[in-house]
């Protein structure tokens, strides 16, 4: 009988799944991809995470993880040929990712939907959530990626929020004082990894033919 891949139930514009995405892809983790409509989830996803959220990876032992990080820190136990994590790096990058997972992801979000959120300009939630953005271009004027001269898991896992938060206003941030930050952001969008991890696919449906990530 064949054995039972992973499935990974995504959306591709979703940071937390684009992530996860370049993660699996780098640990070369063979699984089925599902593309799920927001508004119409699957009833597998469902019964699998009642969070409803993206992504859910689905193990082949039945277990399930439908957390961005979870997933990214099992496909590295998995496999991690450019040592990602390292014992010496794991504090900064845990330190890294919660603040960009907590504070300044409540900043993207106010800024980017500032509409909602009348109680402060646009201009007012932008700079809060540059606090977080001088302090990453303070890292990339010591080495070329944030923690060290190889990419490591913090720049995946902040890579996806801080390229939503630059789309907000593209014509902003390309006159930012963060040049080291752009260019950091634009390796990173034009590498192999990220353009693999974005091809697109069509809504999965039950009963579709299985697609690899």
């Amino acid at each position: 009988m064949p054995t039972k891949l992973p499935i990974l139930y995504s959306f591709r514009r979703c940071p937390y799944a684009m992530r996860a995405r370049m993660a699996l892809l780098y640990a070369s983790i063979n699984l089925e991809l599902r593309e799920v409509l927001l508004k119409a989830k699957p009833e597998n996803m469902l019964a699998a995470s009642a969070k409803g959220t993206v992504p859910v990876l689905e193990l082949a032992d039945a277990r399930v993880l439908d957390e961005s990080y979870d997933i990214i820190r099992w496909a590295l136990e998995q496999s991690d040929p450019h040592n990602w994590v390292s014992a010496e790096l794991d504090p900064a990058i845990s330190d890294l990712v919660a603040r960009n997972d907590g504070q300044f992801k409540t900043d993207l979000d106010h800024y980017k939907y500032w509409e909602r959120f009348p109680a402060e300009s646009q201009e007012q939630y932008r700079a809060r959530g540059e606090l977080f953005l001088a302090e990453l271009e303070v890292l990339l004027t010591r080495q070329s990626y944030l923690l060290a001269e190889r990419i490591t898991l913090a720049d995946i896992a902040l890579f996806p929020f801080v390229r939503q938060f630059a789309f907000v206003d593209k014509e902003w941030f390309d006159q930012s004082p963060y040049p080291k930050l752009r260019a950091w952001l634009e390796q990173l969008i034009n590498s192999e990894l990220f353009l693999s991890a974005m091809k697109k696919s069509p809504p999965w449906q039950d009963g579709d033919s299985p697609i690899s990530l």
